[in-house]
């Protein structure tokens, strides 16, 4: 293990276990009452990742989707056996903020019993399709914590056509929602003059250059700063079916696929990397979220410390 990588604290390393068609850039090409149609590929992509995380000695959480767990239980097995963490990723992969309160408690039970009755343990980890907690969805984070959640990776601090919260922090924070709280680990990004840029993860793991993604998981480093990476089983497929897309969805999916592997296995080699739960969470800044309940405005959070 390189010098940066004996220096940092542990970085987290996430894993959004969902089939190549199940995305939200695929979402009105392929419904949700065409998924039982479509060829799986989910369990191979899988267990691909899982090969790829044994062989650097990587165990990191990954979040599942209700559907793909009440479909394959025993790949979910398979996750836990190999030590790693498990959390939710939704049932339906609906954007959140297109649900009511109503329909995202009823999609997140449904997750919930299919990943915990294929694992037989606890679930307490969540992360939003297309971390679609913003502005328009904080009201969610009121219906995790009564839901007995104690983490989650939804809140992207950025601007980006489906998602952000651009002005929440970009490290691992706790929000205050009531009587409780939640810890909150963003996905990576590094402060440009005003801006908060994505620096690796999924579409950007696959479209940035792979020195710029090292030279800023290196900086966070050296100010002892954890990352949270993420992709997604599919992202290792380069033989999945096409979907006849735009130019627009077809560019996301698929560009950088043949990259995903090989930059992978550089940042495994080079940087540690770990549970969500093993980043250290002692002594994170906490903030508020105010008119959690209502569903509609723009709900902000602030500095509750």
């Amino acid at each position: 293990m390189s010098e940066v990588a004996t220096s940092m604290s542990r970085n987290a390393l996430t894993v959004d276990v969902e089939d190549y068609f199940q995305v939200s850039a695929f979402r009105k090409l392929v419904p949700f009452s065409a998924w039982d149609r479509q060829p799986w590929r989910v369990e191979r992509n899988t267990r691909q990742v899982l090969e790829l995380l044994a062989e650097f000695g990587v165990q990191g959480t990954f979040f599942v989707t209700g559907w793909v767990a009440e479909r394959c239980p025993s790949l979910v097995r398979e996750i836990q056996a190999a030590g790693h963490e498990l959390g939710c990723h939704s049932y339906a992969h609906r954007l959140i903020y297109e649900l009511t309160p109503a329909e995202f408690r009823a999609d997140t039970r449904r997750a919930l019993a299919a990943i915990q009755d294929a694992a037989g343990v606890g679930v307490h980890a969540y992360r939003a399709p297309s971390f679609s907690i913003t502005g328009r969805s904080l009201w969610a984070l009121e219906v995790l914590l009564e839901m007995g959640f104690e983490t989650d990776s939804s809140i992207f601090p950025v601007r980006a056509p489906l998602y952000g919260v651009p002005n929440a922090p970009r490290l691992p924070f706790r929000i205050r929602i009531g009587s409780g709280e939640l810890t909150e680990y963003p996905p990576s990004s590094a402060k440009v003059g005003f801006w908060n840029v994505p620096v690796t993860g999924g579409f950007y793991l696959r479209l940035l250059p792979c020195g710029l993604q090292t030279r800023a998981l290196a900086a966070m480093a050296r100010r002892t700063q954890p990352a949270v990476l993420y992709f997604h089983p599919w992202e290792l497929d380069l033989n999945q079916p096409r979907v006849a897309a735009r130019w627009g969805p077809k560019f996301y999916h698929y560009v950088g696929l043949s990259r995903v592997k090989a930059r992978l296995q550089r940042l495994l080699g080079t940087f540690p990397f770990g549970k969500l739960s093993e980043v250290p969470s002692d002594g994170l800044p906490v903030y508020e979220v105010r008119s959690a309940a209502t569903l509609r405005g723009q709900l902000v959070l602030v500095d509750g410390s």
